[in-house]
Parts: C-alpha cells; sequence; structure tokens
C-alpha cells in the first residue's frame, strides 16, 4: 500500500497473487507478467506468498482491481515443491525467503482462488502458472493419490492461461479495459473455461468424439489426419475417465499430440461440477514467439534483485539464477517423464544475439558479479535457434519429439550459431568465463558413430574447452534399451560415445573436467532387474558415486503419469510395468546408492510424513 500510495493510485488495475517470494526478474513468471502489463500502461501489484491462515489481511489490503485479479502457485507445482517422490515433507523451500518450508499451502492455486472468490464475488480472476497450467484438464494427483478434474470444477476461476502467458494475457487485458465482461470472452487462444453444457454442445457440434475414433498412421508422424486447425475433439469425460482408466489414457494421448501441433485443435472435456453438466473447453494456443516478441519480454526494465522487502534474506532459487541467462525458451526433446513442452512448448523461441548481450552486459554492471556467468542456456541448453527447415512440414507433424525415435530430418541442427553466441558472450570484456549449468541434449550432434557433422563437433569444441565450470550435466536417465525407447531417449551408448569424446578432449587439453550424468528410477517399464544392469553398466564407466539421481515422481500433464496411473500405455493401448509400491520404488532407488539392497533396512515399513501445526497435509498416513 505504502508503494501504492507513492505512485498516486486509488487502486490496481490488475492484482497478482503468487505462491514465491517475489524477485524482479525474467525466470519469475509473475515478475514477467507484471512487466509486461506495467509496459502497456496497466497498473499492477503483486502479493507474493500471502497468508491464508489468519484474517485474510494480505487478501484484503489492496482492495479490488479496476480489471482482473491473477492468481499462479509460482514457478513450481506447489506439491512438487512440498513433497519427495517418497511423499515425504521436504524442510525447505527454494523459492522463499531464507528458504523457509511452510509459506504457501498444498494446491496453493485453488486455496488462493476460493479465498479470493469469497472476498470478492463479482471480480475476474485468471489462472496462470504451471500449477494451473498441467492441472487444465483431467489429471492423476499423485499426492492425494486419485485421479482430478480440470482444474476449474473445483475453483471458481473465470479464465485460465496455460503455457507461457504473454500473448493471452494482453489479450484479456486489453479487452476487460474495453468494457468487455469476463464471460463474453469466449474463444481466446490458450486459455481454458468451464462452460454450460449447452456452450460446450455447441462448441462440440460437428466434432470429432474421442470414443468414435479409430487412430491411424498419421497419428505418430506426419498428416493432417481429422485434428486440423479448426477441428474439435470431444474427449471422455472426467466420470468416464474415473470409471474406465482406458478412457484416461486415450484422453492423453489426443492431450499430448494436439499440445504438440502447430494447428492445434479445441479440446472439450465434459465433468459434472456444481451439481451441474459442465466442460472444460480449452482453445489452441497461439504460435511459439517471434524472435522480436521473446526479445520484447526479456528487455523489459527488470531490477534483476528480489524486493526490497527481503534485504538480508537468502532466495536460494534467486542465487541459482541470478547471474545466468536464458536464450531459448520451449523443447522438442519430449521426454515422456517431463512437462516443458507440455507448458512452454515444443516450438524453441529463441532470442537474437543483440538481446542476449544487452542482458549480459546488465548482469555485468551487478555489484556482486564476479566475471563469472553462471549459465547460458535453456530447459535444454544447446537448442538455441533451431527449428524445422519447411515449416509446412511441422504444421502437418504430431511427434511429441523431434528427436526420437531418430532426429527428424526436417529439423535443423546447425550449432554454429549458438558456437557464435558463446564466443561472444566471452568477448564481453567484464566476463572471464560463460559457463553452461543447464543440461544439454547430446543427441543433436553426435550418435553412435560419433559426431553427426562438422558444426557439432565444432560445438562440442567450445563447450568443453571454455564453458564447463568443471562438470557437465547430462541426463542419459536410464541404460535400459525399453525404458529409454520408453521415454524418448536415445540409446546408452550415445551416451558412451559422448563421454569416450569428452574424456578424450579433456586429455588432449589437460583440462580436468567430469560428466555428470542424470538418472530416474521407477519410470514406467523399468523393473528391479534394469536397476541392477544399470548399476553395473555405471560400474564399467567408472561411476562410483551418482551425484544427480531421482526417483520418479509423476507430475500432471505427462505421459509417465498417465501410466502411473492407468496402468496402460496410450500409444499402444497395452499394459505397461510401473513400480508403484512405495517399498519397490525405494528399492530400485537404493541401486543408485547401495548394492545391499534387499537387506532388513528396506524391509522396515515406509510411513509417509503428516506436517504439524497448520500447514498439517491431507496426504493418508499408510504403510
Amino acid at each position: 500500500m505504502k508503494e501504492m500510495k507513492a505512485r498516486g493510485w486509488d487502486c490496481a488495475d490488475v492484482i497478482l497473487f503468487t505462491g514465491d517470494a517475489y524477485v524482479d526478474h525474467p525466470s519469475f513468471g509473475a515478475a514477467v507478467i507484471g512487466r509486461l502489463l506495467e509496459s502497456r500502461g496497466y497498473r499492477v501489484a503483486i502479493v507474493p506468498q500471502p497468508n491464508w491462515r489468519d484474517d485474510l489481511r494480505d487478501f484484503k489490503k489492496l482492495g479490488r482491481p479496476r480489471l482482473f485479479f491473477g492468481i499462479t502457485g509460482g514457478c513450481m507445482d506447489s506439491m512438487v515443491c512440498h513433497y519427495t517422490a517418497n511423499r515425504r515433507l521436504r524442510s525447505d523451500d527454494a523459492y522463499t525467503a531464507d528458504a523457509l518450508a511452510g509459506r504457501r499451502p498444498d494446491y496453493a492455486v485453488s486455496v488462493y482462488t476460493r479465498i479470493v472468490r469469497g472476498l470478492w464475488p463479482d471480480a475476474p480472476i485468471v489462472l496462470g502458472g504451471i500449477e494451473a497450467s498441467l492441472r487444465r484438464f483431467a489429471h492423476y494427483d499423485y499426492w492425494s493419490d486419485s485421479l482430478k478434474p480440470g482444474i476449474l470444477a473445483e475453483c471458481p476461476a473465470d479464465l485460465l492461461v496455460y503455457g507461457l502467458g504473454e500473448k493471452p494475457i494482453l489479450e484479456i487485458a486489453g479487452r476487460l479495459a474495453r468494457g468487455e465482461r469476463v464471460g463474453e470472452l469466449r474463444g481466446l487462444r490458450q486459455t481454458a473455461r468451464l462452460a454450460s453444457a449447452e456452450e460446450a454442445a455447441e462448441a462440440g457440434a460437428a466434432s470429432l468424439a474421442v470414443s468414435g475414433w479409430v487412430g491411424g498412421a498419421d497419428l505418430d508422424g506426419g498428416g493432417g489426419g481429422a485434428g486440423g486447425a479448426s477441428a474439435t475433439y470431444v474427449l471422455h469425460s472426467f466420470e468416464e475417465c474415473l470409471a474406465d482408466r482406458k478412457k484416461f489414457a486415450r484422453n492423453f494421448r489426443i492431450i499430448e499430440q494436439e499440445s504438440n501441433r502447430m494447428a492445434a485443435a479445441t479440446l472439450v472435456e465434459p465433468v459434472r461440477a456444481g451439481g451441474e453438466e459442465r466442460a472444460v473447453i480449452v482453445t489452441p494456443p497461439y504460435p511459439a514467439m517471434s524472435q522480436a516478441e521473446t526479445d520484447m519480454s526479456f528487455d523489459l526494465p527488470y531490477t534483476r534483485l528480489p524486493h526490497p522487502r527481503y534485504r538480508g534474506k537468502r532466495i536460494p532459487a534467486y542465487d541459482m539464477i541470478r547471474h545466468s541467462i536464458t536464450v531459448h525458451r520451449g523443447c522438442f526433446g519430449g521426454c515422456s517423464f517431463c512437462t516443458i513442452s507440455a507448458h512452454q512448448g515444443k516450438f524453441v523461441a529463441s532470442r537474437s544475439e543483440e538481446s542476449v548481450l544487452r542482458e549480459v552486459e546488465k548482469v555485468a554492471l551487478m555489484p556482486d558479479f564476479s566475471g563469472n556467468v553462471s549459465d547460458i542456456g535453456g530447459p535444454s541448453a544447446n537448442m538455441y535457434g533451431l527449428r524445422g527447415r519447411d515449416e509446412s512440414v511441422c504444421g502437418r507433424c504430431r511427434r511429441p519429439s523431434c528427436l526420437h525415435p531418430v532426429v527428424c530430418p526436417n529439423l535443423d541442427t546447425d550449432l554454429s550459431r549458438l558456437t557464435a553466441l558463446y564466443k561472444k558472450v566471452l568477448g564481453h570484456p567484464k566476463v572471464r568465463r560463460a559457463f553452461v549449468g543447464s543440461g544439454i541434449r547430446y543427441d543433436i550432434f553426435l550418435d553412435e558413430k560419433g559426431f553427426r557433422s562438422k558444426d557439432g563437433e565444432e560445438y562440442f569444441g567450445q563447450l568443453v574447452r571454455h564453458h564447463v565450470s568443471g562438470r557437465l550435466k547430462v541426463a542419459p536417465e536410464h541404460s535400459s534399451e525399453e525404458v529409454l525407447r520408453h521415454i524418448r531417449k536415445p540409446s546408452f551408448r550415445q551416451f558412451e560415445v559422448f563421454k569416450e569424446a569428452f574424456d578424450a578432449l579433456n586429455e588432449r587439453e589437460g583440462l580436468r573436467q567430469q560428466v555428470i550424468p542424470y538418472f530416474i528410477s521407477s519410470l514406467p517399464y523399468c523393473g528391479e532387474k534394469d536397476m541392477g544392469a544399470l548399476r553395473e553398466d555405471l560400474k564399467r564407466l567408472g561411476y562410483k558415486h551418482l551425484e544427480q539421481v531421482q526417483d520418479f515422481t509423476p507430475t500432471p500433464m505427462t505421459l509417465d503419469s498417465a501410466i502411473y496411473y492407468s496402468g496402460i500405455d496410450p500409444y499402444t493401448g497395452k499394459p505397461a510395468y510401473v513400480a508403484r509400491d512405495p517399498e519397490e520404488k525405494l528399492r530400485q532407488r537404493a541401486y543408485f546408492f547401495d548394492a545391499r539392497v534387499h537387506g532388513p533396512a528396506w524391509k522396515r515399513p515406509l510411513r509417509y510424513a503428516v506436517a504439524a501445526g497448520p500447514r498439517r497435509s491431507t496426504l493418508p498416513l499408510r504403510p
């Protein structure tokens, strides 16, 4: 309120509630949306981590906005933020000052929205961010071990913006500012809303119902098929999915394929909400942002600092990225356990060299900058500037991955632009070192025979000689060929070829650097035999102690979470093995650390943690 009064505002146009501490940096979604709206003349107020357990003063103090409330859970799903893969309560929160846990509720988006709706019944509410985005359809919720409907069926918001929200949020703000009512904002791209049965029937007229659709070869490759730009798919209802897990699996296949298309269909998912027959209508996304649009977002006047209210406190997530540079968004890897393409999109949006170098200059001017840029990266660090050679081919494609089962022949994998960008960043007079801290995809430039092209070999040389901080992250994930085929990753032999090339170059150059591989246990199709084989493969390669490992956590809107819930592979319709028993998950994970996985320590009953006090978990206490 002090800041609003200092600016002479009687009210804000938009008020944003976020589950994170507020950091004015392009890696934090609330900052991006706030700065973007501000750049168009809107008055924006941001309330970080409002207290939901007291008299709700944080929700009341700024009053009602002129246009709408925006609500986000933050940079992570609040449940991933709170709980481990074994559903144990985490002791810290990287997006909170001093890493204090308990500053946001479980299912933060729903909790915040219900409070705002209770206080301001007639105010428009727009949801955004990863928690809302990935829960827009019926989804499996690992933490309650249940199938939940799309979040709008349980959360009294008017609209949901999914994915990267710059384009839709500007259209929403503009139309509301011109006097339109939020209920009139139909057909907005890249949004979801809860519609009446009548409106859903109208939207689904002449549509293609999933239940009557017989999939053809075009599902797995190119071909327009029936789901063209003007198509509408009526999915199985939430209640049907609840009664028949095969229908949930079938829904997921359509959702994933349409989420990865240039010309996607509108998706209608019937659901019973509030005692009435309703439907969630999800419109197609906007095209990937152009270079100019991406530059505009990153060039907004961020301070790149936490809000002054946090002076003297550490925000771990900020410490990690304060001297980093994001050069692109989106990922065409399509990993079956990952949500990046479901949220940021399959098509990469890259910045211009000029925009990146402007940000390097801002980082170099920071008082605590010591000359080291911590990361020149993105979701996958070496996808900068890569796209389809012929976009008309991309427009017909439904493949979730451009790299699997083979690298798409239409994909331009020329890494010379990224190599040139690395050199220019290093050429800045105040930059001593510029590291690549994000993981890279080695299958872009290398196969089982070696380097796929001269530009790939040059990129590899530049990367290893000048941009490794001593440890380079890569993610082979597993060594089992069956598991790797399923998760859309290259063969383990490719990782071995990569490591051989890395070690050979380090020996020639007199460098002492390591490849740090990342592995996941309990993935679909993975049994204890596969974990035992992985352990032997790692011993053969000289890895005695692994650092980057995790147990698979089913998160909403991934292929592997759909398999975990349904037991069915949506792409084959056949049963798929997945470790669901908590004891087995622990045994699989133990192969990373201890050969004695069948000893007494692994026969103790597992108990899920329950938080004490006002943050008490709703998770069941069970063996």
